[in-house]
């Protein structure tokens, strides 16, 4: 039992790290009694509701196109439609695998399945990351300034000062992933651009939540709100960001937007249910993938 703890043990940190998350998120979510909750999710509107799915699947295509954009300056010649593929099924993976197969492990296989070149294909998952990551940098400040304007602002800021020094250190560490791109400037440009069209299209998402439920808040107050909830879960102690995205968003949209308990929480679990509901069209992907993965683990000619 110990030497397993030992060899799983980042898994069991998260799997750890989930469920108290979770249950910190229940805990809130009592302080104002069940029937609130349920309360608060009768309220949502269907209409918005369906709106925000709509608007989080255009998100997703911007995401792929992100990728694609990074995939076809470096030469390779891939199409739109297959990019777009391997991004839903990698978001899929991420969702309702476990965490040992990650969905950019699932976008590489099924990249090499359909012939593309192994290293560029790596060196792009790496770069999409960073440029994902740098769009959320520029949007930081939007969500800092009032977070900082709390109680408790300065060890708030240390905490988060840390986090963002981890952000750049992973930046200097993976910087030659960009070597193939430096030479592409219109490459990266175009990336950026994809990255923050996905992002608008994320914060849209939650503000047409927030009008389902009749609560009128700042579009861009809602957009630093959720680039600081992605910063947080950016550490490692959960499956996929599983409870810690819901209980700081929940956090953050009572301490920020001045919502209840009850109203906050259901916002954040909405949105889990889109980001499931839209990853859902990968599932027709994925086993040929993870078939055509598993016959090259095993092929003594590429052991």
């Amino acid at each position: 039992m110990t030497k397993w703890l030992r060899e799983n043990r980042q898994m069991v940190i998260r799997v750890a790290g989930s469920l108290l998350a979770l249950v910190l998120l229940l805990i809130l979510i009592q302080e104002e009694g069940d029937g609130e909750l349920f309360s608060a999710l009768r309220r949502v509107s269907l209409l918005y509701f369906f709106l925000a799915l709509l608007v989080l699947l255009v998100s997703r295509m911007f995401a792929a196109t992100r990728w694609y954009i990074l995939l076809r300056s470096a030469g390779v010649d891939i199409s739109l439609l297959r990019a777009i593929m391997l991004m839903f099924t990698g978001n899929f993976s991420s969702n309702f695998l476990p965490s040992t197969i990650g969905g950019d492990v699932v976008r590489l296989g099924g990249a090499m399945q359909m012939g593309y070149d192994r290293a560029i294909c790596l060196a792009s998952l790496v770069v999409d990351r960073l440029i994902g990551m740098a769009g959320m940098i520029l949007a930081l400040p939007l969500g800092l300034v009032p977070f900082l304007s709390l109680n408790n602002g300065l060890m708030q800021s240390v905490t988060l000062a840390g986090l963002f020094q981890k952000g750049l250190d992973f930046a200097k560490r993976t910087l030659e992933a960009f070597s193939i791109w430096l030479k592409r400037p219109a490459g990266l440009g175009g990336a950026l651009l994809a990255t923050l069209g996905n992002q608008i299209f994320i914060y849209l998402m939650i503000y047409l939540l927030l009008f389902g439920i009749d609560h009128r808040l700042s579009f861009w107050l809602v957009a630093g709100m959720y680039t600081l909830t992605y910063f947080v879960t950016l550490i490692p102690i959960s499956i996929n960001g599983l409870g810690v995205q819901e209980l700081s968003m929940a956090f953050l949209l009572v301490q920020l937007g001045g919502l209840t308990s009850s109203e906050s929480a259901t916002i954040a679990l909405l949105m889990r249910v889109l980001f499931i509901l839209t990853s859902l069209p990968g599932a027709f992907f994925l086993p040929s993938i993870l078939a055509a993965m598993n016959d090259k683990r095993n092929d003594p000619a590429v052991q």
